[in-house]
């Protein structure tokens, strides 16, 4: 889902829970706003990073470095193996610079693995249930798991909202025409906002 977070996702993750699944994956599409997205949904939020693929500082230029619990840099091997240490160095400085983490005493590192031969998986793992550990100990856990349940609401809200209004037929040809001036630099999209949302609510109350 670009951009965003779809509300049927918090749905299919406390699905897993109820099933008894305790370890859940969300792999965003590396848009930039979705990963911060689920960064705020999410109980550690991990940034992978891919050495050699021309967008190693991505991370840091979108602001997922600010968000991220943990940083891995992946195909640490072969001929890309000097490249992930760098990628880990930059990174690493990046985190000095940029992050001012206070949400537990957890300090967010760099790792590099390869899935190849194997290197720091294991490590990787372990960071994690050390990362959980302090996490519940210090009871931010379930800090943020509060904030979570408020965040899945608004996407739910967002969610339902969009639905109606893309299936509320009465306002389709006002939408067009606004998008259509919008799109000829005629309307502020703004304004075509505030008109569009008063047309759709007053359908609403009538």
């Amino acid at each position: 889902h670009l951009g965003g977070v779809p509300g049927a996702t918090s749905n299919a993750i406390q699905l897993c829970e109820a099933a008894g699944y305790n370890v859940i994956i969300v792999e965003t599409v590396g848009a930039g706003q979705s990963e911060i997205a689920v960064a705020n949904r999410t109980d550690l939020f991990v940034l992978f990073i891919r050495p050699g693929s021309g967008d190693e500082l991505q991370g840091i230029k979108k602001g997922i470095v600010e968000v991220a619990d943990m940083i891995i840099v992946t195909k640490a091997d072969g001929n890309l193996k000097t490249a992930a240490r760098l990628v880990k160095t930059e990174y690493s400085r990046a985190l000095r610079l940029l992050r001012n983490h206070d949400d537990t005493s957890w300090k967010p590192f760099v790792l590099t693995v390869s899935a190849l031969n194997g290197e720091g998986i294991s490590d990787a793992w372990e960071e994690m249930l050390e990362f959980q550990k302090e996490m519940i100990s210090t009871g931010k856990y379930y800090d943020r798991r509060r904030r979570q349940r408020v965040s899945w609401l608004w996407d739910h809200v967002q969610y339902e909202l969009m639905d109606h209004f893309k299936r509320d037929n009465t306002i389709t040809e006002f939408q067009k025409k606004l998008e259509e001036d919008v799109r000829d630099g005629v309307m502020m999209p703004s304004t075509a906002a505030q008109q569009l949302l008063s047309e759709f609510l007053a359908g609403r109350k009538s």
